[in-house]
């Protein structure tokens, strides 16, 4: 049987415009609050537990993932935000082996785009990337099945098991 791992790509959830406060430090919103934590639950009654992280540096980011309540080590990285797909997959090909279940929390539209481009294997859910191309709404969790090492990650590498919005 192949071993496979858990790949979730989180976008992060929906925030508040301040006046005054800049992209990068915009803070959660009331719903965004609410729906990180929804997302939380989803996460731990429908996976694996997650045993890695890495989230953006975006205030809006670290906030969604405290508000999940996900307990795991994570990494913190400046190149997730404003990332292309390709960044991203660089960070993930780094995570360690002993990592099973990886959860990404980012930002649009690099999101929904990295699902699309590594979700080229057999079995992946063509209504749930379907989805994905029309709307990848903030909370909104794409869960992938890796084959293989992290290091091995790559476009059409992965297959799009599920799609879920929390609300």
């Amino acid at each position: 049987m192949e071993e496979h791992r858990t790949l979730v790509l989180m976008r992060h959830a929906k925030s508040a415009y301040p006046d005054g406060v800049g992209d990068h430090a915009r803070p959660l919103a009331g719903r965004g609050i609410r729906e990180a934590g929804l997302a939380g639950e989803w996460l731990r009654v429908n996976l694996p537990p997650i045993d890695g992280v890495l989230c953006s540096t975006a205030t809006r980011t670290r906030e969604t993932l405290a508000r999940t309540g996900i307990q795991a080590p994570v990494r913190y990285t400046d190149r997730l935000y404003g990332a292309t797909p390709g960044l991203v997959i660089e960070e993930i090909n780094q995570v360690a082996d002993d990592v099973s279940t990886l959860l990404v929390v980012g930002h649009e539209p690099t999101t929904s785009s990295l699902a699309l481009i590594l979700c080229g294997r057999d079995g992946s859910n063509l209504e749930a990337a379907e989805r994905i191309s029309q709307k990848f709404p903030t909370s909104g969790l794409a869960v992938l099945r890796v084959p293989g090492r992290w290091q091995d990650v790559e476009p059409d590498g992965a297959a799009l098991i599920d799609f879920h919005v929390p609300r």
